[in-house]
């Protein structure tokens, strides 16, 4: 059971934006969450974005992509991004999604979920954005194994300094031969893409989330 109020859920927010619009009937929602609360990885709004899908799909609404991000932007800044199920780049305040390469496909990513919790406030408050840097699709252009000099969350500065051993968990990534590594989001999650399917060290599997192929 997730904690806080039903008027609250992303899911039922969803679903009371559409009844606005649309004559359609109550449902019956139930979700089987499997990302983690307070990881980082945006299952939230995720979940938000997929309710809109389905209930467009459910009841014939015929919504198109676009008028579904709208939507989805109203319930969060980052929902509009699961509208699609393509790699985007997020500008603005995360609504203003432009296509890029898929340039991890076929790649083994390794996702690591310790019992750290983050507060996504306090992480929001003290993270520190560095404007001086490469844009992202430059660096997509670049070799995979160069982006731990180029591509950096910055909430890993603060973050990390809180959370020592999540750090010690991106090195350890790393260690075991990830192309690169780094924090998800806010955290606390910590992710490795490797070049193949790699047996990782007990130590890390032990916080692992998931793993699997891009």
């Amino acid at each position: 059971m997730i904690p806080g109020e039903a008027s609250d859920n992303l899911c039922v927010r969803a679903y009371h934006l559409l009844k606005k619009d649309f004559n359609i009937p109550p449902v019956h929602i139930y979700l089987h969450k499997v990302i983690p609360t307070g990881a980082g990885l945006g299952g939230g709004s995720a979940d938000a974005a997929h309710a809109l899908r389905l209930l467009n799909n459910l009841f014939e609404l015929n919504l198109s992509t676009t008028r579904l991000q709208d939507y989805a932007t109203r319930l969060g800044s980052d929902c509009a991004f699961f509208i699609t199920d393509e790699p985007k780049l997020g500008q603005g305040r995360g609504e203003i999604l432009s296509p890029i390469p898929p340039v991890l496909q076929g790649k083994y990513l390794s996702v690591s979920k310790p019992s750290i919790h983050v507060s996504t406030a306090d992480a929001y408050a003290q993270v520190v954005p560095k404007e001086d840097r490469l844009s992202i699709p430059e660096i997509l252009k670049q070799p995979i194994g160069r982006w731990k000099e180029t591509l950096v969350n910055d909430f890993e500065a603060s973050v990390f300094k809180k959370h020592p051993s999540l750090l010690q968990l991106k090195n350890d990534l790393y260690a075991a031969g990830a192309m690169y590594a780094s924090m998800s989001g806010s955290g606390s999650s910590v992710f490795g893409i490797f070049e193949t399917k790699t047996d990782l060290p007990s130590w890390i599997q032990a916080s692992s989330f998931w793993s699997g192929e891009l």
